[in-house]
């Protein structure tokens, strides 16, 4: 008697599709790519300031940009797999950027603010680079923040649920 072949290791996987993700999903997805374009932009601006004033020196930078890196890369692959129905991806996204990205992306500004510095101050000291930097991290901000709302209507619960 001849055994049994097995299935092909991803074909339980092709189960589990969930079908088409719906809009609040696929919406989500592009806030998320959005968001990790919105931390590459900002990082590119941080590093022409930092050239610009003389103060990056390749020992300095390499490991905040490393960091930055891994995690714009880790964001987008977790991205993907939370488009395709994964609800663990979709809990890593909403804590990790969601809980703790929107933090540090908050985090400096609400010291500045807390150390008795005023928007009117910022404002006026601000030039040309702070006020796209300041633009790009709004963006980066309502995009997170979009998503992860997006990624618990009834409809993207539904999606997920079917999926596990």
């Amino acid at each position: 008697m001849s055994p049994v072949p097995s299935a092909p290791p991803y074909a339980a996987a092709a189960r589990r599709r969930p079908g088409p993700p719906p809009a609040a999903v696929r919406t989500a997805f592009v806030l998320w790519l959005t968001a990790v374009a919105a931390g590459a932009f900002e990082t590119a601006l941080m590093l022409g300031r930092l050239a610009a004033d003389g103060e990056a020196t390749a020992g300095g930078i390499a490991p905040g940009l490393a960091v930055r890196l891994t995690v714009f890369t880790v964001a987008v692959l977790v991205a993907v797999r939370m488009r395709d129905g994964a609800g663990w991806a979709r809990l890593v996204l909403a804590v990790g950027l969601g809980v703790f990205g929107t933090a540090s992306l908050v985090a400096e500004p609400l010291g500045y603010l807390l150390d008795g510095g005023s928007v009117p101050a910022a404002l006026t000291g601000a030039d040309a680079l702070d006020a796209v930097f300041g633009a790009s991290r709004v963006l980066h901000l309502a995009a997170v923040l979009t998503a992860v709302v997006l990624m618990f209507r009834p409809a993207a619960n539904a999606y997920f649920r079917r999926a596990s």
